[in-house]
């Protein structure tokens, strides 16, 4: 097929963030729906929290996914969602099958946030002389994503 999209960044700036954006489409299509299997098979104490924080931070996910899979494709790349893409690429770590403490619920979401914001922070480095408008959106889902982060964690933490 030929290239119905062309774009202002030179082939290797546009390699650089294309690269970027694909993978973080995956890390964040991989985010949501572990956040959708928790919040499906959270139980405990705080299940009622913790559930409704799951729903927000599928929200975000979903939004920052569009975001992403929509500046790739303004930068001439096509973004690749599908699910065997998602479940060879993803950064995340990943959700345990069937019924979870909220305890184990919290822990397991904080780890898959840090996983996919580490990816992000890669991302920023690399996007920074090769295309400073993607770099600016990881910088803005990175920003999300750690307030995200410190919320989560806060839930266990004791003083």
């Amino acid at each position: 097929m030929t290239q119905p999209i062309t774009s202002t960044l030179d082939p290797e700036q546009q390699r650089i963030a294309g690269d970027a954006l694909r993978g973080t489409v995956v890390d964040l299509i991989d985010l949501s729906l572990i956040a959708k299997q928790a919040h499906w098979n959270v139980i405990g104490r705080n299940f009622r929290s913790v559930h409704l924080a799951l729903d927000e931070l599928v929200t975000a996910a979903r939004e920052f996914t569009d975001s992403a899979a929509e500046r790739a494709t303004a930068v001439g790349v096509s973004p690749d969602g599908r699910a065997v893409t998602v479940a060879e690429k993803s950064g995340a770590i990943g959700f345990p099958d069937g019924w979870q403490q909220d305890t184990d619920v919290i822990d397991a979401v904080v780890g898959n946030l840090a996983a996919v914001i580490s990816r992000l922070r890669e991302r920023i480095d690399a996007t920074e002389k090769a295309d400073p408008v993607t770099q600016d959106l990881f910088i803005e889902i990175a920003a999300r994503l750690e307030q995200l982060h410190w919320m989560w964690q806060a839930q266990l933490a004791t003083a």
